[in-house]
């Protein structure tokens, strides 16, 4: 058992986008706690992320929906008791469900310690409530990061005003292929997302990547999966000076994010990560309200759109030119 000094334990799980809102809370915990130690319990698949973030000492990871596919299979259990033995490896001073799901808050109770969460007109779930040492109220109609950084407040007297601080270290880019592709000043344009009703037009990608190009810059599209690399390659067919990058690792596109230029991406959590890692960006929203999870970052930042609200290329690249020209004058001396 680590004798070091407290530890606090931040429960959020997913997705990428809610993990990258939930960074302040490390940050404001580590300003407040200097000598405590962070713990974070997420799912595999977003792990590079807190582990890219100087506060946090360990990233415990789960794997619910595999361990669901095989619930009776040898390695389920033992990486489950892994999981457990790790969260019960030492008392927490406060474990953060962030996540507020019936399920995070029942993860939450492996670990040792007072549990704190959203209360029943908080939560997205008002069951885990119940799971709950303390239950915080918290406005639904603040952002994400706000929300995190009141529960914070509440459970460990965190500064909750200053401004949101992600702590993200990027690492190096890596890979003969990778230096090439970034050796010049180029755009990271975020094309994809999971629900359709999220996507903005091909011809308004192309239109904006060939005003990007006139600029100087080329762009560079990520695909996370065999079929997203497929439309992703079909859309950068009408764009002149684009790479399709292959798919690869968060750290790698980490490292990538935080070189760019500028990046212009959907409401998708490569967008809010690349915020997040200090490049200056664009979200364009299709379908959901900015104003409870719009771009935000170190660096100048928009949001543009809204519910059926798909901004226009004009409006996009008229974002770009005020963001790009505020990057600018914070360089200047």
């Amino acid at each position: 058992m680590d004798t070091g000094g407290e530890r606090f334990l931040i429960v959020k799980t997913s997705s990428m986008g809610d993990v990258v809102h939930a960074l302040p809370l490390a940050s404001d915990l580590a300003r407040r706690h200097p000598q405590a130690r962070i713990d974070w319990l997420i799912k595999e698949s977003f792990a590079a992320i807190p582990r890219l973030h100087g506060a946090v000492d360990r990233v415990i990871t789960v794997a619910v929906r595999r361990w669901r596919r095989a619930p009776f299979a040898a390695a389920t259990w033992r990486e489950l008791r892994a999981a457990k033995a790790q969260l019960r490896a030492q008392r927490y001073a406060a474990i953060l469900d962030c996540q507020g799901l019936l399920k995070s808050a029942v993860m939450a109770r492996w670990a040792r310690g007072p549990r704190w969460g959203f209360d029943r007109a908080s939560a997205r779930e008002p069951l885990a409530t119940l799971l709950y040492t303390h239950a915080v109220a918290v406005a639904r109609g603040q952002h994400a990061i706000a929300r995190n950084r009141a529960l914070g407040r509440a459970a460990c007297g965190t500064d909750a005003d200053t401004a949101p601080a992600f702590g993200l270290q990027a690492p190096p880019v890596a890979g003969a292929e990778w230096i090439e592709a970034t050796s010049r000043p180029f755009a990271v344009l975020l094309s994809n997302a999971s629900r359709a009703s999220k996507r903005w037009p091909d011809d308004r990608w192309r239109a904006l990547a060939g005003e990007l190009q006139a600029s100087g810059l080329r762009s560079l599209l990520f695909a996370g999966s065999a079929a997203e690399e497929q439309e992703t390659r079909r859309r950068a067919g009408g764009i002149a000076d684009a790479w399709v990058a292959p798919r690869c690792g968060i750290d790698t596109v980490a490292a990538v994010l935080a070189r760019a230029r500028i990046v212009v991406g959907l409401d998708t959590g490569l967008s809010h990560l690349a915020a997040a890692l200090g490049a200056p960006t664009i979200g364009i929203f299709c379908d959901y309200d900015p104003r409870l999870v719009g771009i935000t970052g170190p660096s100048p930042c928009a949001s543009l759109g809204g519910v059926d609200a798909s901004p226009t290329v004009e409006a996009v690249l008229a974002a770009v030119d005020e963001v790009l020209a505020s990057a600018a004058s914070r360089r200047a001396p």
